[in-house]
């Protein structure tokens, strides 16, 4: 018998939003609103550790979710995410822009590796579902904005793709 190397983990968003957030929800992204009713606070304002939730779309059927790492502004946040650029990848602080008419980050751009940039396409979300705790990957936010800046160009010359050891789903 011979043996094989270990694969290294193919993340999907939703595992992985909870394995960094803290937030106990489970089942597809596209869900995650919906549960979160009752159960953690939500709203329309970014908070580091915070989950921006998406809705689904024609091309993103069962939606998708985020971490905040950063807020760098009322309508810029930094993301840290899984499946999103390329296929069970993850990316940490990567550029999100609230684009919606009344600043409510109701729809958002989302920086795109293979482009290396924001493209031109935009998803609609649903709001902000609130751990109330500092996220798990806390080490890897950026502390300060030379940080991010630093960040962001370690990330363009990488691809984004930061590879991770496999950690086992709660």
């Amino acid at each position: 018998m011979m043996a094989s190397p270990a694969a290294a983990q193919f993340w999907q968003c939703a595992p992985y939003a909870r394995e960094i957030s803290g937030i106990e929800l489970h089942g597809n992204a596209n869900t995650w609103w919906g549960q979160a009713a009752g159960r953690y606070q939500r709203g329309h304002k970014p908070e580091v550790g915070s989950v921006l939730s998406f809705q689904s779309t024609h091309r993103m059927r069962v939606g998708h979710v985020a971490m905040v790492s950063q807020v760098i502004s009322d309508r810029e946040v930094l993301l840290t995410h899984a499946n999103w650029s390329r296929p069970g990848q993850i990316e940490r602080n990567v550029r999100a822009i609230d684009v919606s008419a009344a600043g409510d980050w109701s729809e958002v751009k989302v920086w795109y590796g293979p482009t290396g940039g924001l493209g031109t396409s935009s998803y609609p979300t649903n709001g902000f579902i609130y751990s109330g705790h500092a996220p798990a990957d806390a080490d890897a936010v950026p502390a300060s904005r030379d940080d991010v800046a630093a960040a962001n160009l370690a990330m363009i010359a990488t691809s984004a793709v930061v590879p991770v050891k496999p950690v086992a789903d709660r």
